[in-house]
């Protein structure tokens, strides 16, 4: 009999090690690249990307393929969105603008099937030949929401009181936006407010997710963030200026 796929992001995060996602653009065969590198797994961007419901099956079976937990941000807090998302492969989910406690369990009830939510029933790519998907998809998908609005900075506490939500991610561009300061992502307001934020989702006993890259990883870390992604975008263009630069001094 089959079995589902681990949820190698969430085991980790969940037994109080940290885990490495890689965001950035995103195909089977940039998947197949970034596998063996040892991420824990990949962000698929469709919010504010071009991934959409058929390119997830393929991009999912990649991740599977190196044992890596596929991610996928969707652009709307809608049951049929969410669950749609996990039944064409993803493992997790992430959902944006979540300002609410009452937003937050809508993400849960979309995201679980019963008697935790009301997440329709169908057994989904990753379910092929299970007969127990149902119970062990509760316990493997993964739920993450955005903090992302001032609004849920204020809702902060509240929020945290809602069972089955895996990482309460600080997302600070569209944060600094709400707070005025658009584009200021490293604006001192912004990061005092990002710092006060995560501090209370790890006091909380909760997971905190933050964007990283070298220049801000060690300040997650010590914020007790153990959820981490990175862009590989950043990588290429730095690597790319220093070869060029090397090529234009030996001219």
């Amino acid at each position: 009999m089959a079995e589902l796929r681990p949820n190698r992001v969430k085991n980790k995060i969940h037994s109080g090690q940290v885990a490495t996602v890689v965001g950035g653009y995103q195909t089977p065969d940039i998947i197949d690249f970034m596998g063996p590198i040892g991420f824990d797994g990949v962000w698929f961007e469709g919010e504010h990307g071009g991934v959409d419901y058929g390119d997830i099956a393929d991009l999912t079976r990649a991740c599977d393929l190196w044992g890596m937990t596929s991610v996928a941000r969707v652009n709307l807090n809608l049951p049929g969105v969410i669950y749609r998302t996990l039944d064409c492969g993803a493992q997790s989910i992430c959902v944006p603008h979540v300002n609410t406690a009452a937003e937050a369990r809508a993400v849960v009830d979309a995201g679980k099937f019963a008697p935790i939510g009301h997440r329709g029933m169908f057994a989904s790519r990753q379910g092929i030949g299970m007969d127990d998907f149902i119970s062990v998809a509760n316990e493997q998908s993964m739920l993450i929401i955005l903090i992302e609005d001032i609004i849920a900075i204020d809702n902060l506490d509240e929020i945290l009181e809602v069972d089955h939500v895996d990482v309460f991610f600080v997302a600070t561009g569209d944060l600094a936006q709400s707070m005025g300061h658009p584009g200021r992502v490293d604006h001192p307001e912004v990061l005092a407010t990002a710092r006060k934020a995560n501090r209370k989702i790890v006091d909380a006993g909760k997971v905190a997710g933050a964007t990283v890259s070298e220049a801000n990883l060690q300040a997650a870390l010590d914020m007790g963030c153990r959820f981490l992604l990175a862009q590989w975008p950043s990588w290429v263009a730095s690597g790319g200026g220093a070869f060029l630069e090397k090529v234009s001094a030996a001219q």
